[in-house]
This record gives structure tokens, sequence and C-alpha cells, in this order.
């Protein structure tokens, strides 16, 4: 019965452009105190994590979508094997690792481009509905990622832990998807 409840949430979510139950999982993850560590890490697959007391701003999507029974580490990894040549190709790799691929940036906005919707990116925050991802560039080559809440607020993290703040517009959106 909760696999039901489930599949119609996310259905029905889906048709409305927005993921309740990624927004609830998301909240259930804020956490100030995880310490922002960009290591590479071994970690089991699938289902792999690092520390869950660390992690960077992949982590909280894979985190929060891990809550809703979706394993992106999974996911990404199996898109990547399938498509290899689709995937940037900025580390040097020659072929996937289970451990990092879906920890970058650049390989989820890949994914959600291919798996998911790629929404449009405009300064107006009512475009951004709940459960929407977004990237942005932070400038230098830095890339951002993070999950919108509600308004102009989203959950991410920068450095100061798997936070919730309203800074939508803070930096230059690249990426705009559902999923």
């Amino acid at each position: 019965m909760k696999k039901l409840i489930l599949f119609l949430l996310i259905i029905s979510s889906n048709l409305f452009g927005q993921n309740p139950s990624l927004v609830e999982a998301a909240k259930k993850i804020i956490d100030s105190t995880i310490v922002y560590d960009p290591a590479y890490i071994r970690i089991k697959y699938p289902m792999g994590d690092v520390d869950p007391k660390t992690g960077v701003c992949t982590d909280v999507v894979i985190r929060a979508y891990r809550g809703i029974g979706i394993d992106l580490q999974k996911e990404v990894h199996e898109d990547m094997k399938a498509n290899f040549n689709l995937y940037p190709k900025k580390w040097g790799m020659s072929k996937t690792d289970s451990n990092i691929d879906h920890r970058r940036v650049p390989n989820l906005m890949k994914f959600f481009s291919r798996k998911g919707k790629v929404l449009k990116i405009t300064d107006n925050p009512l475009d951004y509905k709940p459960g929407d991802i977004v990237s942005w560039d932070l400038g230098g080559g830095i890339l951002h990622i993070g999950i919108v809440l509600k308004n102009e607020s989203v959950i991410h993290n920068i450095g100061y832990g798997q936070i919730a703040e309203d800074c939508l517009f803070c930096w230059e959106i690249i990426g705009h998807y559902s999923y």
C-alpha cells in the first residue's frame, strides 16, 4: 500500500510540475552540521554513500532522492555505462566509476537532461517549482546544484552544511530540471 501511495504521489506531482515527496525528503536531511568534504571515497554499490556527517552539494540531491526510493548512484552509473560518450570528460576518465560519477555536478546535469525534463531558465521565481533541480555556475569553473523547496528557497550544501536558504538567484543558473 505504501508503494502505491508513493507511486501516486510521484505521478501526480509530475503532472503538476512539482515533486512534494522529494521536497519532504529534502527537508528531512537539512543539517547544518554536515561537513563539506569533496574527497574521493570508495563506497559500496549500489546505495553507497559517503560518511553521513560529510558531503557536498551533489550529496544533498542524492540523499533526497534516496529518501523517495531513487538511487542516483545506480541510475547515473547505468546510464553512463551505456552512454559514456555523452557524459563530460573533465576528469580524464576512460570508464565509469560508481564511487564518484554521481557526485559530480556536470554528470548529474547530463543525467537529468537525458532522463528527466529540462525546464526553462528564467529570472521569475514562479517558474521554479518545489522539487525542481537547479544548477549554478559559481564562477571560476565551479558548479553547484540544489533542490527548490519553495519560492526562492533551496536546499544545498555550499560549505555550511545541508541547509535551506533563499539563494535561488544568488548565482548564474545554468540548469533547471524536473526528475
